[in-house]
């Protein structure tokens, strides 16, 4: 009988180990790849607007697509959409940075066609609006506080942002059809003339938060500063809400139009004698002026504590004042930026309560070339508004 060798089972190498474990993960990556790629993508919707192609190419047709409806969005139908300054400096990439193609737009109101099965405010029929903004964290200080305009961690904007969901970047309101979520849908009151109350989601939001946070009201001396798209209706909200206020304008037509926007009394500003005759006569100013300019003319005109608040000169360009001006009278130059849902819908609802909308002038997709001119030579009174259901 032969002796019984003993059996040596070992285990396999390290070396082999090492290749079998390797083998075992690109096989689970494999699966994984495929998986991934198998990954359905985000459903979409066919769109079509107006989109610029470059700095200098002007605006022509464009198709694209948007995100399907989710379980919090609302489908709005574009009626109407204003036509800011914003815009401009965008689609000519004066701010620069711009993704092409660009469709802008940000004073969007139209009429809810569908909603997804989680919404509660909006039902088909409703007319809403969206401003400048279509997204933020949700989380932050800010946004907990309503202010997402100034979210810690990233909002989005209506046009011309990243596109979480989609890719690329975000399209705007000179489109026919729009998806948001429904935390970024206004509710327009019933009786508000549509075309004309577009523009309050931006030119309204603008002029509205910091006059209240800066306690604009009876008993303040208040003065609007450029009277174009923005200014005409700070002039009405100041107005609306009990300030003693003042146009101040580079425009002799735009001062006889002061009054009937509700200004008590108007201010040539090129005028040096009627700028010197009101030097330390106001509490808040609010300069709308879209690009950078000569703040100290202004700031002469602050009383002891006055504030004036830029909202338009964004183009980074740097202004200079003399600090004389401001230590002596505890004089403040500040800044402000649209505002949160809560104070948008706010700013609506108290235009709606008060019979305040835009002074506008209708145009199609077709003609925002020549508008864009005119915008740049002061040649409206006061905001373009896009008929996109005779555009698209």
């Amino acid at each position: 009988m032969s002796e019984e060798k003993p059996c040596h089972c070992h285990d396999p190498s390290p070396d082999r180990r090492a290749v079998m474990g390797a083998g075992l993960a690109l096989s689970a990556a494999a699966v994984l790849s495929g998986e991934a790629d198998a990954a359905p993508k985000p459903k979409t919707l066919p769109a079509k607007g107006f989109a610029a192609n470059s700095p200098t190419s002007g605006f022509s047709p464009f198709k694209f697509q948007r995100r399907a409806v989710g379980p919090k969005d609302v489908l709005i139908d574009v009626m109407y959409c204003g036509v800011c300054h914003s815009d401009i400096h965008t689609a000519l990439n004066e701010w620069p940075n711009t993704h092409y193609p660009c469709v802008p737009g940000h004073e969007i109101l139209g009429r809810v066609v569908r909603v997804g099965h989680d919404v509660t405010r909006f039902k088909p029929g409703d007319i809403g609006a969206i401003g400048c903004l279509v997204d933020s964290c949700g989380h932050c200080a800010s946004c907990q506080e309503g202010l997402e305009q100034y979210c810690e961690n990233g909002f989005t904007l209506t046009y011309d942002s990243e596109d979480k969901i989609l890719g690329g970047h975000t399209y705007g309101g000179y489109s026919n059809l729009i998806v948001v979520t429904e935390h970024f849908v206004v509710k327009i009151p019933h009786g508000m003339k549509p075309a004309n109350t577009a523009p309050l989601l931006c030119a309204g939001i603008t002029t509205y938060s910091p006059m209240k946070h800066w306690k604009v009201g009876k008993g303040t001396r208040a003065g609007v500063i450029g009277i174009g798209g923005l200014g005409h209706v700070g002039v009405k909200i100041a107005a609306a809400l009990g300030a003693k206020t003042t146009a101040i304008t580079t425009s002799p037509d735009k001062v006889k139009d002061a009054a009937r926007l509700g200004a008590h009394d108007a201010i040539l500003s090129t005028d040096a004698a009627a700028m010197k005759a009101n030097r330390n006569r106001f509490d808040f100013l609010v300069s709308t002026i879209p690009h950078d300019h000569d703040v100290q003319p202004y700031v002469s005109l602050l009383r002891r504590d006055g504030v004036l608040v830029l909202v338009g000169a964004l183009d980074g360009t740097a202004m200079s004042f003399r600090g004389t001006a401001l230590i002596p009278w505890r004089k403040a130059i500040a800044g402000s930026m649209i505002g949160g849902l809560p104070e948008t819908q706010e700013v609506v609802d108290f235009c709606a309560a008060n019979g305040i909308s835009a002074d506008i002038e209708l145009i199609t997709g077709d003609t925002l070339d020549a508008a864009y001119q005119r915008v740049k030579a002061k040649d409206v009174r006061y905001r373009f508004v896009i008929d996109m259901a005779k555009s698209v």
